[in-house]
């Protein structure tokens, strides 16, 4: 891979191995997956970088579709490292990650802030030195009471949410395929935040 032919990169947060599978907290692994089977990328394990790496070509550029196997608490290991290595501007990296402020279903994007008590959002901010990147965030929320966070976070998503949750990860997608094409995050973001 050539460090000067490849533009965006699109990160996905998560979990790896079957225990985490189908669990809230892997709502940016599943944004990735859907964005790799549209594009007909085969993703492969990279242990220099601790990810899964898929390349894809859209529109008059390349875009590297990365899932960390870091565990979610670390992801600013494996972020810094390719954003390091393939020279990427912060401008044209894209962060998937759930969000329990946000309701179940529902999209946000934006173009920097802090992480927001997202615990992999905050490693990548540490490990870059910088909230200066783009974001999409998954409603999983709100927790039920007497449920604590992680333990919320880490189950699996309930029968009864499945459509409305993958709807999100459909729509979701969409909102950086339209990025990956357009290359203008603003207009993903008026576009895409608008209510379900």
């Amino acid at each position: 891979m050539s460090n000067h032919s490849l533009v965006k990169a699109i990160v996905g947060l998560g979990n790896p191995g079957p225990r985490y599978a189908n669990t809230w907290h892997n709502a940016g692994f599943a944004v990735v997956s859907e964005l790799a089977r549209r594009w007909g990328s085969a993703g492969s394990r990279d242990n220099y970088f601790s990810a899964m790496i898929a390349e894809a070509r859209v529109a008059d550029g390349k875009v590297l579709l990365v899932q960390p196997l870091t565990f979610m608490n670390l992801s600013g290991l494996t972020v810094r490292n390719i954003v390091k290595f393939y020279k990427i501007p912060l401008d044209k990296l894209v962060v998937v990650s759930d969000d329990v402020d946000l309701p179940i279903g529902s999209l946000r994007l934006r173009k920097k802030g802090s992480a927001g008590g997202q615990k992999g959002l905050q490693s990548i901010i540490d490990h870059l030195g910088s909230m200066d990147f783009p974001r999409l965030r998954i409603g999983i929320g709100p927790k039920p009471a007497r449920t604590t966070l992680e333990e919320w976070v880490l189950s699996k998503v309930p029968a009864q949410e499945c459509e409305k949750f993958e709807l999100a990860i459909y729509r979701g997608a969409d909102a950086l395929e339209f990025w990956a094409e357009q290359s203008d995050f603003e207009l993903a973001m008026n576009r895409f935040n608008a209510p379900c």
